[in-house]
């Protein structure tokens, strides 16, 4: 089996997969070496690993999963079965490369568009020779909210709600209106852009807002949960397949 450590800078993920296939996968608020000791113990059979994190996780983990497994510690230098085209490779977040891997495993061949809603909304491509060429980044749903509560003295802090009518007739309708209807046609406009550009692009959208948004896109998309999980696993296997 193949243990995932996706340490990002909201939820800390543990997930295993088996002959490829994803069969467990833990959302945690925090990993301490005590909770990664135990996993371990309660989940035999692990025999290599992978760790990405955006964090400062807790000391001793990577020497843990050394002791015990083969680990790949993901970093700028890591191989990756796409090529990475990025200007600045280290800052490239692991997450995006994770999930530009992951989109190119699903669509060989094909020019792929991967969305993801979360923390922040990203866009990341990969054309059809298989090069990750970059994307954008803008704020995602949770940080529009704060942001107009954090700087303004009188808007209050929202969280999602539906329906986000066009027209808000009051305060709190116009901050749905803006931040909901807003990520929509955000995400509507820019798929477009890439679709004049790439005709027959594939389209795929994940993240943890995801379920939010998939019914009210007009756009055709593939959604495809913890891509990142898939893409770190893919990462991993192609290292192992290094090493054989």
């Amino acid at each position: 089996m193949e243990l995932i450590l996706d340490f990002g800078n909201t939820q800390k993920k543990l997930a295993l997969f088996d002959a490829g296939k994803l069969v467990l996968i833990e959302n945690h608020r925090t990993i301490s070496r005590t909770i990664l000791s135990a996993f371990i113990d309660s989940h035999p059979g692990i025999t290599s690993c992978i760790l990405s994190s955006v964090i400062r996780h807790s000391p001793g983990i990577p020497e843990l999963l050394q002791q015990k497994f083969l680990l790949i510690d993901l970093d700028e230098h890591t191989p990756v079965p796409i090529l990475n085209r990025y200007e600045t490779k280290n800052s490239l977040g692991k997450d995006r490369l994770a999930s530009a891997v992951a989109g190119a495993a699903k669509y060989p061949g094909k020019n792929v568009l991967i969305i993801s809603a979360g923390t922040a909304l990203t866009f990341d491509f990969v054309n059809d020779r298989g090069e990750y060429l970059g994307g954008s980044i803008s704020p995602g749903m949770e940080m529009r909210f704060n942001a107009l509560h954090t700087f303004t003295d009188k808007l209050p802090l929202l969280s999602y709600q539906e329906p986000a009518e066009l027209i808000g007739s009051t305060t709190r309708q116009s901050i749905l209106s803006g931040v909901i209807n807003g990520i929509i046609c955000e995400i509507e406009g820019i798929s477009r852009c890439y679709l004049e550009k790439y005709p027959g692009l594939k389209i795929i959208l994940s993240g943890g807002d995801l379920n939010y948004f998939v019914k009210p896109l007009k756009i055709s998309i593939f959604a495809l949960p913890n891509i990142v999980i898939h893409g770190l696993q893919q990462i991993l296997a192609f290292n192992v397949n290094k090493t054989l």
